[in-house]
């Protein structure tokens, strides 16, 4: 084992120059970028790395967007070029497959993915319903309020509830927390049902994703590979960007420190990676650059896989280590910038000039710089990157479903519960405050009804008496003016009302 190339003990074999290049497992924490322009074969070495890491041990997470990763889980088919590859690298073509379990936001290709609207929490809601700063504050109220007065949320519901309270009540929640329009609550409304006609609402609500379950090992101690189906998720790129970011941050908050291992606990692929970065505000990518910087002390590894390395701002580029260059195409002025800007993020190799390289590199070559045992990076090498051993393409609906079946998790999501959260509390409160002989919901909310209801009738109620009324604080605001000397005789007498009086003043 030790004399084969493609099994190596703590190194994952990534291709081969005038020497084999391999990725240090106890380096795989640093993180990556795999790099490259469309049809190039970035998804190929996605499954080579994904493939490694399973067979270390080491959990794997990617998004499917193609369908193609899937085939992950069945033993490779020895195509003819693959068999052609291995040959030419010095390796033996030996089909394998490797333990998957699918998971899908909308729960059709995969065990249903499910977060809570608290969860997932103000910063990343805004950023996925696309507010402005004034509407992000209004949203920042509510979650304020929420926590505030005990108000679960778990789904869309409970959050259009809570907006909807939030509106009723905007007069005195002004005086605590700022302005809140009824227009820009209107708006984030608005949002939430565009959210829900793409299909977002199966996402939030419970039961809510336990990471621990994409840390497991399959037979063998194999790393299960957490497979996403993302085909129809990417209709909606916005929702699948903040869906993995809000993974990672549950990662972040979750797992504990445990410093370098010998192999991650888990890898992360992230593929389309400029869908995260677009057009994202700075205290987003703030969060991005801290959560890159700071989760591989929990030994978890990110990959970035995108087209060109300037989709990725220079402060999460400065944090990945291992890197995968495939073909880039220099068509126009501004593609030849990206090229070079590529090529300027490697290490030099003195025996050819990497501008020229990256627009000439075949299908299957790659320029490759892993991270060499002191954690610096190695000079980029032109390499030809190994085959895959499992099946590069997607798997049949009834492959699918039998390995669904198999995958160990089968019911414990697929059933949504509802419980008791901010729209039965809601509920539940405002029928209290609609019975004369209740007390008014305790809380700000609850007493801000009960105040705003004592000033909606414009005049007094039939039958109360006169005295009542001039006992009361509202009637010395207002009071009547006197009537004339000769007309004072037709004040009604206490214990009489105005209207029930026989002398009421015309």
């Amino acid at each position: 084992m030790a004399d084969d190339p493609a099994h190596q003990p703590g190194r994952i074999l990534i291709g081969k120059s005038d020497t084999y290049q391999y990725l240090t497992l106890a380096l795989g924490n640093r993180h990556g970028l795999v790099t490259g322009a469309t049809g190039t074969g970035k998804t190929v070495t996605l499954q080579v790395l994904a493939e490694g890491f399973s067979r270390a041990g080491t959990a794997v997470f990617a998004a499917d967007i193609k369908g193609d990763l899937a085939g992950i889980a069945m033993p490779g088919d020895a195509k003819p070029h693959f068999v052609q590859r291995a040959k030419d690298i010095g390796i033996a073509y030996a089909a394998d497959d490797f333990p998957v379990a699918f998971w899908d936001l909308f729960g059709q290709s995969g065990h249903p993915v499910r977060a809570r609207i608290s969860d997932m929490g103000p910063l990343l809601l805004a950023r996925l319903l696309e507010l402005n700063d004034v509407q992000e504050g209004v949203l920042n109220i509510a979650f304020k309020l929420a926590g505030e007065q005990g108000l679960p949320l778990i789904d869309l519901k409970d959050l259009r509830a809570l907006l909807q309270h939030l509106g009723d009540t905007a007069p005195d929640v002004t005086k605590s927390y700022g302005n809140v329009a009824p227009a820009t609550i209107g708006t984030i409304q608005r949002r939430l049902l565009v959210l829900e006609n793409q299909g977002a609402a199966g996402f939030f609500g419970e039961p809510k994703l336990d990471i621990n379950d994409f840390l497991r090992c399959g037979r063998n101690g194999r790393g299960i590979v957490n497979i996403l189906s993302a085909g129809q998720l990417m209709r909606s790129p916005r929702l699948y960007a903040i869906f993995l970011l809000w993974m990672l941050s549950e990662l972040f908050e979750k797992l504990p420190e445990v410093g370098d291992l010998d192999k991650p606990k888990l890898v992360f692929f992230f593929d389309e990676a400029h869908l995260l970065f677009d057009n994202a505000p700075k205290s987003l990518l703030s969060a991005i650059e801290q959560v890159v910087r700071l989760i591989r002390s929990k030994s978890v590894g990110i990959y970035f896989v995108t087209q060109n390395p300037a989709d990725v701002p220079e402060t999460v580029l400065g944090q990945l280590g291992n890197r995968v260059q495939h073909a880039l195409r220099a068509f126009t002025p501004r593609d030849q910038k990206a090229v070079k800007a590529a090529a300027d993020t490697f290490r030099p190799n003195p025996s050819f000039d990497t501008a020229a390289v990256i627009t000439n590199l075949a299908v299957g070559e790659a320029l490759v710089s892993m991270l060499d045992a002191k954690g610096n990076p190695e000079i980029v090498a032109r390499s030809l990157i190994a085959p895959p051993m499992a099946r590069v393409g997607p798997v049949s609906d009834e492959e699918r479903r039998q390995l669904i079946q198999k995958s160990g998790l089968l019911g414990k999501y697929e059933t949504a519960i509802d419980r008791h959260s901010a729209f039965e509390e809601l509920q539940e409160r405002a029928g209290q405050s609609s019975t004369p002989a209740d007390p008014p919901a305790g809380g700000l909310l609850g007493s801000l009804g009960g105040r705003l209801a004592g000033f909606s009738a414009k005049r007094p109620v039939a039958g109360v008496s006169a005295c009542q009324r001039a006992k009361s604080p509202f009637a010395r605001r207002f009071k009547r003016p006197r009537a004339p000397p000769g007309r004072r005789s037709g004040k009604p007498s206490c214990g009489e009302s105005w209207e029930a009086s026989p002398n009421r003043p015309a």
